[in-house]
């Protein structure tokens, strides 16, 4: 079979499952992206270009839609070269909302365009007025609303798609339940694994922790409110200061991934600290680390702790729980469909510090009485989201879709 996926970046969440299908004898993988690094087994890259970046006085409603329409415009004369050289895919997959699957019914019309569809937004009862400090104005609410324009495009042309967790589908208008499957993308629980005994020395980013005997971890895209950063800080300083010998070390980039930027041109680290100071023999910023440094990380970890408001939930959460780490996090409704209160983590309220210190204080004075729970915390991802059993479910879904 011939697949076509489609993503700006790459190889992102489904480079993996597209390296899987390349190297299927008989299949034949082209990937359609902006992002000129790396390479994938079994994957044929290729590169387009939006002519521009959307135009800073375009209303800024739609500021959003222009750039996906940018997308598609040049992802769509990518598609047509590689009609015109007789590659025609049994399948179209992309991402939806990026703008990169708008026009792929044009290109190929009669092929069976599936997509995944991360999140619908909505102004009232998730992420967007989920901080009770964070007042939304009319113009807020109907920006939010407006930004589901290139969505909801996807969600007309699509034949199928696939959401990742329950709780995301049901942010989907109900007009589209039948159009949806819950199919999570899939852990690399075999890599994801537990290692006892690993020490925490990273030598390209000048970190040894080979000696600590209480290791807390934080993972995020971004240092930002979205993933409870500030909350984060507040329970580390705290840790710091209960627990002398406890180190922290903080995974991530020093930027907004995914919610506002701070004000006065900083960013939320520098707003945070100044606010919050860590001790800097202690708390380690490590910057964004390779996979085989996460993993150690992870693996190294007595305690790590998962913050975020009610939205997508991050892969981090749960190959922290493949690696078993005593987890810690936030009581939202994205973590509590994967993660039980005292059965295979800790949930505690995003907006109490205290609480969650207590938790992660918990864990690093007497780990042995959290053994069983690391053990649970693997199980329930190596059970319910392995990519060993999920791939060949989402190969099997695309298939029924072939003619």
């Amino acid at each position: 079979m011939r697949f076509l996926f489609l993503h700006p970046n790459f190889p992102s969440q489904h480079g993996p499952f597209a390296s899987f299908l390349g190297r299927i004898p008989g299949n034949e993988v082209v990937f359609l992206t902006t992002a000129d690094r790396g390479q994938l087994p079994g994957v044929r890259r290729i590169l387009y270009k939006p002519a521009r970046a959307a135009r800073k006085e375009t209303h800024h409603y739609i500021r959003g839609l222009e750039t996906s329409v940018l997308q598609g415009q040049a992802a769509f004369q990518a598609a047509v070269e590689l009609r015109r050289s007789g590659w025609i895919p049994d399948v179209i997959f992309g991402h939806a909302g990026w703008g990169s699957t708008l026009y792929m019914k044009d290109v190929f019309p009669g092929r069976p365009l599936l997509c995944n569809f991360e999140w619908y937004y909505h102004a009232h009862g998730t992420d967007s007025d989920f901080d009770p400090a964070e007042k939304l104005s009319a113009d807020d609410e109907a920006r939010i609303r407006t930004k589901n324009v290139s969505l909801l495009l996807d969600l007309a042309s699509s034949d199928a798609g696939v959401v990742p967790l329950h709780w995301q589908k049901r942010q989907f208008p109900e007009i589209f339940d039948a159009k949806l499957s819950v199919l999570h993308e899939g852990i690399d629980t075999d890599y994801h694994q537990p290692a006892a005994g690993v020490p925490l020395v990273l030598p390209r980013v000048g970190l040894d922790l080979s000696g600590a005997k209480e290791i807390v971890t934080y993972v995020s895209r971004g240092f930002e409110p979205y993933r409870g950063f500030p909350q984060a800080v507040d329970a580390i300083a705290r840790v710091l200061d209960r627990r002398p010998e406890a180190h922290v070390v903080l995974v991530g980039e020093d930027r907004a991934a995914y919610g506002k930027a701070a004000p006065n041109g900083k960013t939320w680290k520098q707003v945070i600290l100044e606010k919050t100071p860590l001790d800097p023999a202690r708390a380690h910023f490590t910057g964004p680390l390779t996979t085989a440094e996460y993993r150690t990380v992870l693996q190294a970890s007595s305690a790590h702790l998962y913050l975020t408001r009610p939205f997508v939930l991050s892969w981090s959460c749960m190959e922290a729980l493949s690696a078993g780490c005593a987890l810690v996090a936030s009581r939202t409704p994205p973590v509590e469909e994967v993660v039980e209160h005292n059965v295979n983590g800790l949930l505690v309220d995003f907006f109490q510090p205290g609480e969650i210190a207590d938790a992660l204080c918990a864990v690093l004075e007497n780990p042995q009485a959290y053994r069983a729970m690391r053990e649970k915390a693997r199980e329930s991802i190596v059970t319910r989201y392995a990519i060993r059993d999920l791939w060949p479910r989402r190969l099997e879904w695309m298939s029924r879709f072939v003619k």
